[in-house]
């Protein structure tokens, strides 16, 4: 979960943070670089290195795998969702949607992307109680109720595992675990960045040994090591970080960048036409992340 302590030009509509979802780091990524092995990975997914080859298109054929230009909507509040839309997916929350909902979209032929958040700990969450209390760090600053969870810890990794568990008995195609990259905020455990990188190819291995395709969310300096075991990005405010170039090495291996901008429909005219040059399927939406939307893939300019 994003949120902004600096205002561009560009966005100067945006007016917060975003809803229930995204990193809290505010401190703006500024390399892509930062990878100890970013060659010769043994993934989950088939592939053998995470450079942005043309193996990293491939993968596994019987998970879903999103080229750039895949329609989609994201929709936690204002339920019920809205399932008219015609989109080829949807990212839900993965405990609060209802099951006629997910019927529906299932229904429709739109693959089923279902949220859960892999680093933070939610009081609000029906499993709350099975962390373990030491393993549930600092407060998420402007998140009331959410703290870090320690990802090191085997039963934050087991419980993980029971959610991708849940997803495939909801009918799930693909899981976007979020606050992915703890490491680089302060969430009271000293795990770095290998810690890190290790916790995020554990999400990735159970999710595809249950025939799921997961998205990286945010956590960019880690797309080097990371991007050849993700089927696809899900990125918030890459605009109005200026952080969208590091999003590239997905566009050009054929995968998806599902990015989010927050503000009113006047961004249209400043972020679209960037974000279709660089093959983004970039949406704008409240802050709440309710069915209100502007696909930049389908804006005219009108």
């Amino acid at each position: 979960m994003r949120c902004a302590t600096t205002l561009l030009a560009i966005l100067a509509l945006s007016t917060g943070c975003p809803g229930p979802g995204g990193d809290d780091d505010t401190a703006g990524d500024d390399d892509a670089t930062a990878d100890d092995d970013a060659t010769g990975d043994d993934d989950a997914t088939g592939d053998d290195d995470a450079t942005g080859d043309d193996d990293d298109t491939t993968g596994d054929p019987a998970l879903w795998q999103p080229a750039p230009g895949t329609s989609w909507q994201i929709q936690y509040s204002g339920l019920p969702i809205d399932t008219s839309l015609g989109v080829d997916a949807y990212n839900v929350d993965l405990f609060d949607t209802p099951d006629a909902t997910i019927d529906e979209i299932v229904a429709n032929g739109a693959a089923l992307v279902c949220y859960f958040s892999a680093g933070s700990w939610e009081e609000w969450r029906d499993d709350a109680g099975q962390f373990p209390e030491e393993a549930i760090g600092n407060p998420l600053d402007g998140w009331p109720g959410e703290a870090w969870l320690d990802v090191t810890d085997p039963d934050v990794r087991a419980i993980m595992a029971s959610r991708m568990d849940h997803a495939v008995a909801r009918g799930c195609d693909a899981v976007d675990p979020d606050n992915v990259d703890g490491y680089t905020n302060q969430p009271g455990f000293s795990f770095g960045f290998e810690d890190q990188l290790d916790y995020n190819r554990f999400l990735a291995a159970e999710a595809h040994a249950r025939g799921l395709a997961i998205g990286l969310k945010n956590d960019l300096d880690q797309i080097g090591d990371l991007m050849a075991e993700f089927e696809f990005a899900v990125n918030e405010e890459c605009f109005h970080y200026d952080e969208c170039e590091m999003l590239m090495p997905f566009v050009t291996a054929g995968k998806a960048v599902f990015s989010i901008e927050y503000g009113s429909e006047a961004l249209a005219e400043l972020l679209c036409p960037e974000a279709n040059a660089l093959d983004l399927d970039t949406l704008i939406k409240h802050l709440d992340l309710d069915a209100w939307r502007v696909a930049c893939r389908e804006w005219s300019g009108d």
